[in-house]
Parts: structure tokens; C-alpha cells; sequence
């Protein structure tokens, strides 16, 4: 797949680190599976991916600290 932004890399598995700031805290949720452009760096996530996140943003929101650093193939 030809990368949307960019429109001259390729997408391909990845996994990327996601930052979220909420408000007590900064989330970092490390090794979250994505599609990479090659060229720009572009990140595309799908649903149940982005359900999932949702999910640990949720549970992270209940239980954080100032900086929250979950590890994502953990708690998939």
C-alpha cells in the first residue's frame, strides 16, 4: 500500500510507541502494532487497535501516576 500522506512510501508492519496526554497525566504505550510509511514515518492504526488503546487509556486513567509507561503486547 502507497503511503497516504506522502504518496511515495510503501506502509508496512511496524509497531510504534503512542503518546497520549490525559489530564493527571502522559501515557506512553510502547510496542503498539501499526503500518509504517517507509519514506515519511506516516503511522496508521486499525480498529481493534485503536479499541485497545482506547481500553488502556481507560484503565490508565483509573490508576496513573504523572508518566504511565505501558508496555502494549502485555496487555492485548
Amino acid at each position: 500500500m502507497t503511503c497516504l500522506s506522502c504518496k511515495s512510501g510503501e506502509m508496512t508492519e511496524s509497531t510504534t510507541t503512542y503518546t497520549v496526554t490525559l489530564k493527571n497525566c502522559i501515557l506512553i504505550i510502547k510496542n503498539v502494532p501499526c503500518v509504517k510509511c517507509t519514506q515519511c514515518g506516516d503511522e496508521l492504526f486499525n480498529t481493534d487497535i485503536l479499541e485497545k488503546i482506547d481500553d488502556i487509556i481507560l484503565m490508565a486513567e483509573k490508576m496513573a501516576s504523572e508518566i504511565s509507561i505501558i508496555d502494549y503486547t502485555k496487555v492485548a
